[in-house]
């Protein structure tokens, strides 16, 4: 449970005013093979308390601020004989900070019935993440629609930025 303290670190860099503007953590142990509703459980009380440091600790930059908790992968809708799941190819993007329009679900939902899963196993990805980034880096940041396809995400053009997410500037 190294999550909270390294999220409260960062949130005391970026609430300086010569903080950085963007910073990253990163957590591990949620690939859940086996025993997943028991690791699932630690591991989501991790976040909410990372979160929560975060927050604490960005005091009033908290207003100006974008948290985006992104998977590295999906995993399949059907446990597993372990009771975990498998990688799988529909993940999740959960956004949270003061500058975030939240309280909704945004993008497409296919649902869970066999016809809706890819390949009768996955959850079927209906967004693009790096369209959730262009906008994010867009909308809160400041950068432009020709860095973003050029030097962030070459030959990204056809991937159209997710609009809304972010309160206006």
């Amino acid at each position: 449970g190294q999550l909270p303290q390294a999220m409260s670190a960062a949130a005391s860099f970026m609430a300086k005013a010569d903080g950085p503007r963007i910073g990253f953590v990163e957590d591990s142990g949620w690939d859940t093979h086996g025993n997943q509703a028991t690791v699932l459980q630690r591991k989501l009380a991790e976040l909410d308390a990372g979160v929560r440091a975060f927050h604490d600790g960005a005091g009033a930059s908290w207003e100006r601020s974008v948290v985006a908790v992104v998977t590295e992968f999906g995993r399949t809708a059907a446990v597993n004989g372990t009771g975990g799941t498998d990688h799988g190819t529909g993940g999740v993007a959960f956004l949270a900070g003061g500058a975030i329009r939240g309280g909704r679900i945004a993008g497409d939902w296919p649902g869970l019935s066999p016809r809706a899963l890819n390949e009768g196993r996955d959850l079927r990805a209906t967004a693009d993440l790096r369209g959730l980034f262009k906008h994010l880096l867009s909308a809160h940041l400041g950068v432009s629609e020709t860095a973003l396809e050029t030097q962030v995400f070459p030959g990204s053009g056809a991937v159209r930025a997710m609009e809304g997410l972010v309160a206006s500037r």
